[in-house]
């Protein structure tokens, strides 16, 4: 992160005052909340169990080694549906009016592996305001042999990317629970994103370990030491588990913003995005799958990322209702509403850019 930048609306676009009036319209004309309904309670205790239960089987019946390895698949579909549906929304302010319930439900983010300080930076923060900007967006920081923006650097075995990828995006929420909130959390002390005090930096810093000393019990404390399961038995489940969350979590958020159409802005030299906020989320977002009730259900409306970076705060079951109205808006102020109408054909686009971003060298850096 290289220093601020802010939007200038140079044409002073009525286009998200309008929009938000046409939302609310919609809200109130219908009475309904925007937070969540019961289809998303409901949703909330079946990703839960999905994602516990299989857990509390093997601890309680020591299944054999195929049952176990569903068992731990199951696993992987759940934690990637609680992240996508519940933390997510919760974590936004979107799942429920009361802050008590958005704090409890946020912080089954522990329960996945990861740290809701770190989160609440990157994504809400970074990724929701920054969208697609180089050097603010964490999310299109090169990670490691993965290149997601064509301003970063580039080197020769990026252009193989496509083809590896899917090895990579699977070890992600594994590093994610291990590693990467310390790391995270270094460079946001390192660059100042947390101007408080050193105490609160130590205390921030506490609650992370403590999260990591929670989930290393319910995954490994509790199952060799109480129900007496080997720790070498439980570990190639829990890899698997987490290659399954891993390839979904980092596919789903990747077909938004890493697709053919997106564009990445460059700040000018005063750090200025010629553009509203708001348009310069629809020119870097895009949707999939809007008309796809199973993957809509299953993403926690992921697939409506251009409703959910607009209107972050709603919950995302009332994303399908709302796009009409979105793409109507747009449509009138002459902005482009962009989606891949199949899931193959967003991963069809996402691995094109992936193969264009391999061989594409940024402005300033020559490949190494």
């Amino acid at each position: 992160m290289k220093g601020q930048v802010k939007f200038v609306d140079k044409d002073k676009s009525a286009f998200y005052n309008t929009l938000r009036e046409n939302v609310d319209r919609y809200f109130t004309e219908n009475h309904l909340s925007r937070h969540a309904n019961a289809t998303m309670v409901i949703k909330t205790a079946v990703l839960l169990i999905t994602y516990l239960l299989p857990l509390a089987i093997i601890c309680l019946y020591h299944p054999g080694f195929g049952i176990s390895f569903i068992l731990w698949s199951i696993m992987g579909l759940g934690l990637a549906g609680m992240g996508m549906s519940v933390m997510h929304d919760a974590n936004h302010g979107a799942y429920s009016s009361n802050e008590m319930v958005n704090k409890i439900l946020g912080h089954t983010l522990i329960l996945l592996g990861g740290s809701v300080y770190n989160w609440k930076l990157q994504h809400n923060i970074l990724h929701h305001t920054y969208t697609n900007i180089t050097d603010m967006d964490e999310d299109i920081d090169n990670k490691l042999v993965l290149r997601f923006s064509p301003h970063t650097k580039v080197h020769r075995f990026h252009r193989l990317q496509k083809f590896y990828a899917i090895f990579f995006y699977g070890i992600m929420t594994l590093y994610w629970c291990t590693l990467k909130d310390f790391v995270q959390f270094t460079k946001y002390v390192r660059n100042k994103v947390n101007t408080k005090s050193t105490a609160d930096n130590v205390n921030k810093l506490m609650k992370i370990v403590a999260g990591k000393v929670v989930y290393y019990i319910v995954f490994f404390g509790l199952p060799v030491f109480v129900f007496g399961i080997p720790f070498m038995e439980l570990l190639p489940g829990f890899l698997l588990m987490h290659f399954i969350a891993g390839i979904i979590l980092t596919v789903v958020f990747q077909l938004a913003h890493t697709v053919e159409g997106t564009s990445h802005p460059v700040p000018d030299e005063y750090g200025n995005i010629e553009n509203s906020w708001a348009i310069h989320q629809m020119n870097t977002t895009k949707n999939f799958s809007r008309k796809n009730k199973w993957i809509s259900w299953y993403v926690g409306g992921l697939n409506f990322q251009v409703e959910h970076h607009l209107f972050p705060r709603i919950c995302h079951v009332h994303y399908p209702v709302i796009a009409p109205i979105v793409k109507k808006t747009a449509e009138e102020f002459g902005i482009p509403y962009m989606e891949n109408e199949t899931f193959g054909k967003a991963m069809r686009s996402h691995f094109a850019i992936l193969q264009q971003y391999g061989r594409l060298p940024d402005l300033n850096t020559a490949i190494g």
